[in-house]
């Protein structure tokens, strides 16, 4: 194993590894730290394993239906089969990663990463120590479930999203403090699986990053499968003693106890940055993140940052372009900052969510006169026939210029779709561009059309 690189990078996860076979195309010599398993909180705890259960959650809720598609089945869940099979996935995404690393001759170092000098890094593994120096460094070391002052992840009966990939046992019914892309599309998993769901929102609306017309579909949809959304509300306290935990909720009519088997926290995530000895380097933290510039260079010299330790989207497709950005600025190529207003967000509940560029709030917060324009999944031929007519397709228009400034997609297949709206802002689509693109019928995509003839008065459709 070497002891002198051009690139370590801490953390194999969506950044670290993309990283560190970019930087090995660019003919550097690199190695990744990693104290777990290879792919970080993405292929192991987070995008892979929770896509896969969802996936069952949908297939049993298919043949549950079943006779609306003219079948009979008699389905029953195995929750334990669901776990492993998403558990197993995970794990031959993990190979997957170290068969990349390794062909692209990327040394893999195990253990937990600190900084002994600005260039130099001290891998402790299982109290085995050994230090190693590079050129460049790069913090890659991801997050985890954040836990509040009043309410402690336990991992028995106060769980976070790492539990509820795992759980022994499907329990009876769960409380979910957040409704994010994680609360969600968990909540979305053991509800349509069968647990009695009860979400909990601070904030006035769930998911409430989304444009305000994403969150109440989404909100429509989950109250009409039986999940209880409580919004602007709050768990002051959650009571484990004996068998059922009592939460006290404070709502806007006063409080309420809910009692829940178990209590999933999914308020958001804390940065992994703690004990890698940053103060020993005086690299500069704001707000409780690493501070790095458009190329995500930090204070220090040689000493870089991406993913969800720094203040951008925490989300594996960024951290996943960043590293990209970051690796090509060190080869001294010519490369653009990210534009961050044009991120696509994807949450994998049913229906799905994706969205990019800037919410109907956000642009009229931002001075621009705006038309709107939407196309519901009732008027979807293909929506019709696959049996999911639940969301719509919105698009945002800046009526000055007539360029497409925001998306916000709901409803099936919306995830598959959106990447495509992503290339077209980046170009500069004007209305006109998407009306006279010719989509395909039928397709959930043509909804993309049809939303923007409605916002010039030339839908036929509706």
């Amino acid at each position: 194993m070497n002891t002198n690189y051009d690139l370590i990078v801490t953390g194999s996860g969506p950044g670290g590894y993309v990283a560190a076979i970019r930087a090995s195309q660019f003919g550097m010599k690199v190695a990744v730290v990693e104290k777990e398993l290879l792919g970080g909180i993405c292929l192991n705890w987070g995008c892979i394993p929770t896509k896969a259960l969802l996936k069952s959650a949908q297939v049993f809720q298919y043949a549950k239906h079943a006779d609306n598609y003219g079948i009979s089945c008699n389905a029953q869940i195995d929750f334990e089969k669901i776990i492993l099979r998403s558990r197993n996935i995970s794990a031959t995404m993990s190979k997957g990663i170290e068969f990349l690393l390794k062909k692209n001759n990327v040394d893999i170092i195990k253990g937990f990463a600190s900084f002994d000098s600005a260039n130099v890094i001290e891998v402790d593994n299982n109290n085995e120590k050994h230090k190693f120096s590079a050129k460049h460094i790069i913090i890659a070391t991801g997050a985890r479930s954040r836990s509040l002052s009043n309410i402690v992840i336990d991992g028995k009966k106060i769980i976070g999203y790492r539990q509820a990939l795992t759980l022994a046992k499907q329990p009876e019914s769960m409380l979910i403090i957040g409704s994010g892309a994680i609360g969600s599309e968990l909540a979305y998993f053991y509800n349509a699986t069968g647990t009695q769901v009860t979400l909990v929102e601070f904030l006035p609306s769930i998911v409430p990053n989304e444009d305000d017309d994403i969150s109440a579909q989404l909100s429509r949809s989950f109250r009409k499968n039986g999940i209880k959304i409580m919004t602007d509300s709050s768990v002051e306290s959650v009571d484990t003693d004996g068998n059922i935990c009592r939460a006290t909720v404070k709502t806007k009519k006063g409080i309420e106890t809910i009692e829940a088997e178990t209590v999933l926290l999914a308020a958001g995530i804390t940065p992994n940055i703690e004990g890698l000895n940053l103060e020993k380097i005086s690299v500069e933290i704001e707000k409780g993140k690493i501070k790095t510039d458009e190329f995500y260079r930090t204070n220090i010299e040689g000493i870089y940052a991406i993913g969800d330790v720094i203040a951008t989207p925490a989300l594996a497709h960024v951290a996943s372009a960043e590293a990209i950005i970051c690796i090509e600025k060190i080869a001294k190529t010519d490369v653009k900052p990210i534009n961050y207003k044009n991120i696509p967000s994807c949450i994998y509940t049913s229906p799905e969510i994706a969205s990019t560029g800037l919410t109907e709030k956000q642009a009229i917060a931002e001075a621009y006169q705006i038309k709107t324009g939407k196309f519901p999944f009732t008027a979807s031929g293909k929506a019709a026939a696959t049996g999911e007519r639940d969301g719509f397709i919105k698009l945002i228009f800046d009526a000055a210029t007539d360029k497409l400034i925001g998306a916000h997609c709901i409803g099936t297949g919306v995830t598959e779709i959106i990447a495509g709206i992503v290339t077209a802002i980046n170009l500069g689509a004007k209305g006109q561009d998407i009306i006279k693109s010719i989509h395909p019928h039928p397709t959930i995509s043509e909804a993309i059309m049809e939303a923007a003839a409605a916002a010039y008065g030339e839908s036929v459709n509706i």
